[in-house]
């Protein structure tokens, strides 16, 4: 009996091994889970690229965009030619946090990939802010509406679907012609 065992043992172990590989394999990573999502956005209070001073709290009573980027980031290329079509339609303010980044190393990235889409950069030099949001990585957007309540957490480039599903929307719900 004991013989058995030792030998069924191992072939259970594998099997459920293999089972939760292919779970595994089919989870989408930009769906990770959020705590944040449904709850206030964390206060972000930081020093700008620009040297200024910015606040959160002053986007009170808009829709806004998080994104969270940096200067060694390869998917950050990706994603930034759609940042930038997105800035051109004046929707939305969009806020870029600068994710553990020197801010002359920002400086050159932006210039070199065609530009700035953002309104505001935020320089998270620490990544406090970063862990507040639940960051896992660059780069992550974060839909805030215009309650200050986080409503989409999206790991990876943003893309058209991305901004029809979660942006369009929570623009459309708030009224919302040129909030910039």
């Amino acid at each position: 009996m004991n013989r058995k065992l030792f030998l069924i043992l191992p072939i259970v172990s594998l099997l459920f091994l293999a089972v939760l590989l292919a779970k595994g394999l089919q989870s989408d990573p930009r769906k990770l889970e959020s705590k944040r999502v449904g709850k206030p956005a964390p206060e972000i209070v930081l020093t700008t690229l620009d040297g200024k001073q910015f606040n959160s709290q002053s986007m009170q009573g808009k829709v806004w965009l998080l994104n969270v980027f940096a200067s060694w980031c390869g998917a950050c290329v990706t994603e930034h030619p759609k940042l930038m079509q997105l800035a051109e339609q004046h929707r939305l303010p969009m806020v870029g946090l600068a994710y553990k980044d020197k801010t002359s190393d920002t400086v050159n990235w932006l210039k070199q990939h065609g530009g700035n889409p953002y309104d505001i950069i935020a320089v998270d030099l620490d990544g406090r802010v970063g862990i507040e949001y639940g960051v896992y990585g660059v780069p992550e957007t974060f839909v805030i509406d215009s309650e200050g309540k986080v409503r989409m957490r999206h790991a990876g480039p943003v893309d058209d679907e991305f901004i029809a599903q979660h942006v369009e929307p929570l623009l459309a719900a708030s009224n919302v012609g040129n909030t910039k």
